[in-house]
């Protein structure tokens, strides 16, 4: 069964949520991760706990890129869709 954004996003927001104690119900696609003062070892891991919980691995050049919750569905929608 594919995953639309709606459910990537809700999955995102649980796993931030999980990682770095924020509301899930506070976060938007617009949320950066500096907007939730994720430092490195948070961002990866956010990315970690993203890429177990899809089953995929996300690019090492994409993971550089993602700065937003919007991003980080972009590239699992984009990994999954590969």
């Amino acid at each position: 069964m594919a995953l639309d954004r709606n459910d990537i996003f809700a999955k995102v927001c649980d796993i931030a949520s999980d990682v770095l104690g924020v509301e899930a119900d506070e976060l938007s696609e617009a949320t950066t991760f500096d907007d939730l003062d994720a430092n490195s070892l948070d961002r990866l891991q956010l990315v970690t706990a993203m890429e177990d919980e899809f089953d995929i691995e996300i690019d090492d050049d994409k993971l550089m890129s993602i700065n937003s919750v919007a991003e980080a569905i972009d590239a699992i929608a984009q990994t999954l869709g590969e």
